[in-house]
């Protein structure tokens, strides 16, 4: 039973719809309920669930519908859920397509649980919250090297559309269940259905989609929707960490859109825009989700964010509000996949902010700086080389190009969620077998091996004789 079928039992009506324009409906109460209240009114077997974002006057509130307003008419009574949106918790939770409600996409039967957490939770208090604790592995080479997620941190991912930000984000979650025995919720903010469907058949067939849960907001539902899926699938998150004390994966495609939500709500109450046309309330909005995403003593929530750099402008007021929170960028490039080095990660433009010699440990730093000055020093050479040919460059230049050149292949790998596709094995490669290969590169002791054979592969151990 949901949130408003129970309460529609409990509360009387406490107003009625006076007007609709859009998603906005306007409803005149004796007693106006708080702000971000959830309200509902039904039309037959319907039920229509709004959220109050405004109080007009002492007997007037703007509220944001949460479905298609189809039917909706002045004189239908409202009726008070007594709390703001909630959705039902359950351990059942895992292996289900859910929306903002908790209601099953995936054709199964509701969640039976009579817990119910709300989406507006506040953030854990600070004496019960935990650092950064160390380094979450992946398997993922250029990734473990060069952009390590931290325990209990947040990671973006920039990248465009076609370039294996998908596959990325699904080897993440086979990682997750593979190597630490954790569990994934994935949030889809304004998911065209396709994505969506994918997306699920293609987690179903790599194995991992029973310790994930997905939430999906589609593309073509309310702005309100929209807005708000990406906190109840982190209640669920945040859920699973409290109750299961498991390693959770919260994986956001895509924060971006989120913004979008809330500037088109922003535009439909009536604020005036603020910089580049964003809704005034951006940093807080942002805020908001970001503060909630923390681990505890009883465990940890690490996060992936999918995010879309408008025009590419790291500047955009929406992207840098979000990088303010990040610890960890990973930039995907089409140049990097128009070579055919997938993952297509730029390793000179991805960063972290704990690359840092006292966390990563004095090999490890060493190590990836290391790798770094020399595929900087090819890009440094590119042009020359293109211009004057490889037998101009000093023998020290050709050297370190050679090498670079070799380092780039080495970076790429096959990925567990993709052996269906393209016929090779995926490979996870442990960070202790990454530092020994690189430091092999960099002294020359595989300068005699081929540049294929380098390509597509885990460790340098399997392409030895």
């Amino acid at each position: 039973m949901s949130v408003g079928e129970r309460s529609r039992e409990d509360h009387g009506p406490i107003g009625v719809i006076t007007a609709v324009h859009g998603p906005v409906v306007d409803i005149v109460c004796d007693d106006l309920p708080p702000l971000h209240q959830a309200l509902f009114s039904a039309l037959d077997s319907e039920r229509f669930i709004f959220e109050v974002y405004q109080h007009l006057d002492e007997h007037h509130v703007r509220a944001i519908t949460l479905h298609d307003t189809g039917g909706l008419q002045r004189g239908m009574r409202v009726f008070d859920t007594g709390a703001p949106l909630q959705v039902p918790v359950s351990a059942d939770c895992l292996g289900r397509l859910l929306n903002v409600f908790g209601e099953p996409l995936d054709g199964g039967p509701a969640l039976s649980t009579g817990q119910f957490r709300n989406i507006l939770g506040q953030p854990v208090p600070l004496h019960q919250t935990i650092s950064a604790s160390g380094i979450l592995e992946t398997g993922i080479k250029v990734i473990d090297l060069l952009c390590p997620f931290v325990r209990g941190g947040k990671t973006g991912l920039f990248g465009g559309a076609g370039i294996g930000k998908t596959v990325l984000i699904t080897e993440f979650m086979h990682a997750i269940v593979t190597l630490h025995q954790g569990v994934s919720v994935f949030a889809g903010v304004g998911e065209r259905i396709r994505e969506g469907h994918e997306l699920w058949h293609e987690m179903q067939q790599a194995g991992v989609m029973s310790h994930t849960l997905m939430v999906f907001g589609q593309m073509d539902e309310s702005p309100g929707v929209r807005f708000r899926v990406s906190l109840a699938a982190l209640t669920y998150a945040e859920y699973l960490r409290d109750s299961l004390s498991k390693e959770v994966l919260f994986l956001v495609d895509n924060v971006f859109r989120f913004v979008q939500a809330g500037s088109e709500i922003s535009g439909l109450l009536g604020r005036m825009p603020a910089t580049v046309g964003y809704q005034p309330t951006l940093m807080s909005e942002v805020a908001e989700l970001q503060d909630r995403i923390i681990s505890t003593t009883k465990g940890a929530i690490t996060s992936v964010q999918a995010i879309y750099v408008p025009a590419d402008d790291m500047t955009d007021p929406a992207v840098t509000s979000i990088l303010n929170h990040l610890d960890t960028s990973v930039i995907l490039t089409r140049a990097q996949a128009g070579k055919g080095f997938y993952p297509a990660v730029d390793p000179l433009q991805s960063s972290s902010k704990l690359m840092d010699r006292h966390f990563l440990g004095d090999r490890h730093y060493s190590v990836a700086e290391g790798v770094r000055a020399h595929l900087a020093r090819y890009r440094e050479l590119e042009d020359v080389i293109n211009m004057l040919g490889l037998e101009e460059l000093s023998e020290t230049d050709r050297r370190i190009v050679m090498r670079a050149r070799k380092l780039q292949r080495y970076l790429t790998q096959p990925f567990h969620v993709t052996a269906a596709f393209t016929g090779l094995t995926g490979a996870s490669v442990p960070l202790e077998t990454i530092l020994h290969d690189c430091e092999a590169f960099i002294r020359g002791e595989f300068d005699a091996v081929p540049e294929d054979r380098c390509y597509m592969r885990g460790s340098m151990r399997e392409t030895l004789p």
